[in-house]
């Protein structure tokens, strides 16, 4: 994906695909505020079957999860490394995104970075740019267009 809006259903059986299949997200940058746009998302996607492992050197838990430091201290396998950091961060989340072996480099909303996105696909992962967890996971999964919520999605299939 670029950075920005792609074109709208371009990107939807990608996106699909990865909320599918990857079950183990390292949220980076989570926090502990109920209010914060990163406890939400990570909640949502932890009541949705995820499991979440916090990534902030800040906390010792966050939604009954241990918290680690950084992404080199996760001792298990981790499916997607999830980005609630600053674009200009993003370079070094993607050299240990590569090191623990994930499969997808997840950038939150508002977060680019071409030559991060570049490395990472490189190393063989998948990257998604500007785009938040739990809106794509709602917008694909979660029934949203029932509610009357233009998904951009049209199909007479469920989602599988």
């Amino acid at each position: 994906m670029t950075a920005g809006n792609p074109t709208p259903g371009d990107d939807i059986p990608k996106l699909r695909r990865i909320l599918r299949d990857a079950r183990v997200l390292a949220v980076v940058g989570l926090s502990a505020n109920w209010y914060r746009p990163s406890y939400f998302a990570a909640k949502y996607m932890q009541e949705h079957g995820y499991r979440i492992v916090p990534v902030n050197p800040a906390y010792d838990s966050v939604l009954g999860e241990k918290c680690y430091k950084s992404l080199r201290e996760i001792p298990h396998p981790v499916d997607m490394v999830d980005c609630f950091r600053r674009s200009e961060e993003i370079p070094a989340l993607a050299e240990d995104a590569i090191a623990i072996g994930a499969k997808v480099l997840w950038m939150q909303l508002g977060v680019h970075h071409v030559d991060a996105r570049k490395r990472a696909e490189a190393a063989g992962l998948e990257v998604v740019e500007n785009r938040c967890v739990k809106i794509e996971h709602a917008r694909l999964f979660g029934g949203l267009g029932w509610a009357g919520v233009n998904t951009g999605v049209i199909s007479a299939k469920r989602p599988v």
